[in-house]
């Protein structure tokens, strides 16, 4: 099985093997930053920890020296580590992350776990509804952890890129935008301050990964449609951006599970690009 998204049924087997992964349920809502612990609170799925984008899965917003970072800047890799030892997360641990919104939240959590250097982790395809759909409870009763420690350091195996290093590659890297199409032709901006798209970018709503059921289409489909946009570009040569860098993980494991490699996450996104007037802005397709 990759390294990318697990089934409920794997999920089921892998329970019942004897093995306990750990369970993070990473539901949020931008509009609402509380709705998804409630959501969490009123049903998870039984054992789940609850794993928040903003206090958790983000760092802070603005920088030591002042600079504005993006909505979701990663979080440092101590406080991360810290965070998935207090989850119970070592090295080996099998972890499954969820959520209900298509993957979008839980991609961020599979995509800091494997930044850290943890390859044993998977998004559960089609999230707390195909849980559901299977026919597994839900439970109000909090998951329980038994703290592993901070995850010891390892080389960082995601790649990622800065600003400038992108600012300087424009043209020449292939920059795929995971926002909705209205957005990336800045028709519309409900969330950052100035509309548009990073010049060069090509549009790749991450919803566009997801069949009409919510799980991620096949493997197959996704690589006919994953091909044409990367090109033949090696994956390091891939940057994929969102609006903060969230949804710009659900791309790069749809890329992944295709088979096309991992490629690069511009962490800051569009909330930072913007947020500089030097830097250049385009609209429309």
């Amino acid at each position: 099985m990759m390294n990318t998204l697990i089934s409920v049924d794997e999920l089921l087997a892998l329970q019942a093997s004897g093995t306990r992964p750990v369970l993070l349920d990473c539901g949020f809502e931008l509009t609402d930053p509380a709705a998804g612990e409630r959501a969490y609170a009123a049903g998870h799925l039984p054992g789940a920890l609850y794993a928040h984008l903003e206090l958790e899965l983000s760092g802070p917003k603005v920088d030591r020296e002042g600079v504005f970072r993006g909505r979701h800047p990663l979080p440092s890799r101590d406080d991360f580590a810290a965070a998935a030892g207090r989850w119970g997360i070592a090295p080996g641990t099998p972890v499954v992350a969820y959520d209900a919104q298509g993957g979008s939240y839980g991609a961020r959590a599979w995509w800091l776990l494997r930044w850290l250097g943890h390859d044993e982790v998977w998004v559960l395809d089609g999230g707390l509804q195909a849980w559901q759909a299977a026919g597994g409870a839900l439970t109000a009763t909090p998951g329980v952890a038994t703290d592993a420690g901070p995850y010891p350091a390892r080389p960082a195996s995601m790649p990622t890129i800065e600003a400038p290093a992108l600012l300087g590659l424009l043209g020449r890297m292939r920059l795929l935008d995971a926002r909705a199409g209205e957005r990336f032709r800045g028709e519309i901006e409900p969330i950052d301050p100035t509309p548009g798209h990073i010049p060069g970018a090509r549009s790749r709503p991450f919803k566009d990964n997801l069949a009409a059921d919510g799980r991620f289409k096949s493997r197959d489909v996704l690589r006919a449609e994953w091909a044409p946009l990367v090109s033949g570009q090696a994956p390091d040569n891939v940057a994929q951006m969102c609006g903060s860098g969230v949804t710009a993980a659900h791309n790069v494991l749809a890329m992944a599970h295709a088979g096309l490699g991992d490629s690069v996450l511009y962490p800051g996104s569009w909330s930072e690009w913007c947020s500089d007037p030097a830097r250049p802005v385009a609209h429309g397709a």
